[in-house]
C-alpha cells in the first residue's frame, strides 16, 4: 500500500501545470512550453531506462511490472498532458489535466483492476463524480452553467471509461494515463462546439 500511495501521490503532483494558469500565475503558452519540457525530460529518461537499463530504485518503487519493459506510466503521462495543452484550448484542455491528475489518483486508491479488466461499480461512480466536479469547477468560469454541465458530464464519463477499463492490445497494456485526457477533452470540446 505504501508504493501505491506514494504513485498516487507523484501522480496528483501533476496538478501543478494547470494550477498555474488556473491561478494566474503562467501564461497558458507559458505552461504548454513547461509540459513540452517535461515531456521531453521523461523521454530521454525513458530512453535510458529502456534501451541501456538506468536502474535508480525510483523506478521499483512508482512502476507498475507491466511498465518494466515499457514505456512506464508517469512519461505517457507527460505526453498526454502536453498534447492535450497544445490541441485544445484552456476550458477544454485543463478540465481534461485534472481529471487524470486528481480523478485518477482518487480512483485507483478506491481500487485497481487488473488489465483486460473492468473496475468495481462503486470506483467507476466515484471516478466519474470526481472528474465532473473538477470540470464543472473550471468549465463554469468561461461556459453558461447547463452548458458547462454538460460538457462536464460528457468529459468525465470519457475519463471513466478509459479509466475504469484498460484493455490490452497487442500485448500491449493500454495506460490510461494516455487516455484519459484526451478522451474527456474531446468529449467537452464536442459539447462546446456543437451542443451549444
Amino acid at each position: 500500500m505504501g508504493g501505491e500511495l506514494r504513485r498516487r501521490a507523484v501522480h496528483a503532483s501533476g496538478v501543478g501545470f494547470p494550477a498555474l494558469y488556473l491561478l494566474d500565475l503562467a501564461a497558458w503558452r507559458t505552461v504548454g512550453y513547461l509540459l513540452v519540457v517535461g515531456s521531453a525530460v521523461a523521454a530521454i529518461l525513458e530512453a535510458v531506462r529502456l534501451l541501456i537499463g538506468l536502474d535508480w530504485a525510483v523506478y521499483e518503487t512508482l512502476t507498475r511490472e507491466y511498465e518494466r519493459d515499457n514505456v512506464a506510466g508517469y512519461a505517457l503521462y507527460m505526453f498526454s498532458m502536453t498534447a492535450v495543452a497544445w490541441v485544445f484550448d484552456p476550458p477544454v484542455a485543463v478540465p481534461g489535466m485534472l481529471m487524470l491528475a486528481l480523478g485518477d489518483p482518487v480512483s485507483g486508491l478506491l481500487g485497481s483492476n487488473e488489465a483486460g479488466r473492468a473496475k468495481r461499480a462503486g470506483v467507476v461512480a466515484a471516478m466519474f463524480a470526481v472528474c465532473f466536479a473538477l470540470g464543472t469547477l473550471v468549465l463554469v468560469r468561461t461556459v453558461a452553467p447547463p452548458t458547462a454541465a454538460l460538457a462536464a458530464a460528457v468529459g468525465a464519463a470519457g475519463a471513466t471509461v478509459a479509466d475504469g477499463y484498460t484493455p490490452v492490445v497487442a500485448g500491449y497494456v493500454v495506460d490510461d494515463n494516455i487516455t484519459i485526457p484526451p478522451t474527456a477533452c474531446l468529449g467537452i470540446w464536442l459539447v462546446l462546439r456543437f451542443g451549444a
